[in-house]
């Protein structure tokens, strides 16, 4: 069980419940039903999420050591080997399920694996860090819109909100071990304000309710506004480690409320209530292991 519990807290395993919507609110962008396809793109999203943990903690051991010694590497109970094997072995079936997804799924699985690996090799340090987290998570929500219905165009908008979302959130990361400043977080409490606003999306979208066309976009936005805002505005206050691990958190669990918000602007009812459904599992798991 400790074992088992080590590879949980390597893989954020709680965190894995923020990936099925990058699918599915790809996949509700173009206006196609939930397929073999999308399960195939979710799929592949999880592997290369999972992927990007492990290596992730492969590339900061020597950090960890200092600033994490509790860490599975650090402390010994994961091997390094073992680490890097597993962000290889994901990557690749990452890439064999978005194979089978369709020849348009693997042109965006392509670089969005290139992306994973680059940001925790060699440009999570850089100024170029947080863009990079951003990319990965719009190709994600691309992936599911290129392999559900064969185009990514429509959902660039969907992309460029996630992207947003969660380049606010990598900037406040970036703090989390030390005393900070209150930029960040109040930078990623204005960005939270603004998808807020632009959530609801495009009035003017033929839908067939009030209930789709308006409350469940508005009321879903409420929620991932609700989620964020007072952990940012703590943060910014008093830009601690503890605080600023907590608005972390925070940000990472709201991207499922801005997911389904997604999916819901785009009409797709269904997915988005299923969608939201998932931030309970997240904050349930969450409170055994750190998302973070």
């Amino acid at each position: 069980m400790s074992r088992l519990r080590a590879w949980a807290e390597l893989l954020r395993l709680p965190a894995l419940f923020t990936v099925p919507g990058d699918g599915l609110a790809g996949a509700a962008a173009v206006a196609a039903r939930p397929d073999r396809r999308t399960a195939l793109a979710v799929g592949c999203s999880l592997c290369l999420y999972e992927a990007g943990m492990a290596l992730n903690d492969w590339a900061d051991q020597k950090e960890d050591a200092v600033e994490r010694p509790h860490r599975p590497l650090p402390s010994g109970r994961v091997r390094p080997a073992a680490a890097l094997a597993a962000a290889c072995a994901l990557t690749a079936a990452g890439l064999a399920l978005a194979a089978r997804a369709g020849r348009p799924a693997l042109a965006v699985a392509v670089p969005l694996a290139a992306t994973v690996w680059s940001y925790d090799l060699v440009l999570k340090r850089t100024p170029a860090g947080p863009g990079a987290m951003a990319a990965a998570r719009g190709l994600d929500l691309l992936l599911g819109a290129a392999a559900t219905g064969g185009r990514v165009r429509p959902a660039l908008p969907s992309a460029a909100l996630l992207s947003t979302h969660t380049l606010a959130v990598t900037a406040v990361s970036r703090q989390e071990t030390r005393d900070g400043t209150p930029i960040a977080p109040l930078a990623a409490l204005a960005a939270t304000a603004t998808l807020t606003r632009l959530l609801p999306g495009d009035p003017g979208r033929d839908r067939p309710s009030p209930f789709r066309r308006h409350f469940l976009p508005t009321a879903l936005a409420l929620n991932y506004a609700s989620a964020t805002a007072r952990p940012y505005l703590h943060a910014a206050l008093n830009p601690s480690p503890p605080l600023t691990q907590r608005a972390v958190g925070a940000g990472i669990r709201a991207t499922i409320p801005l997911q389904a918000a997604l999916a819901a602007r785009a009409g797709a009812g269904a997915t988005a209530l299923g969608t939201a459904a998932l931030a309970a599992l997240a904050r349930r798991f969450s409170k055994r292991v750190s998302v973070t």
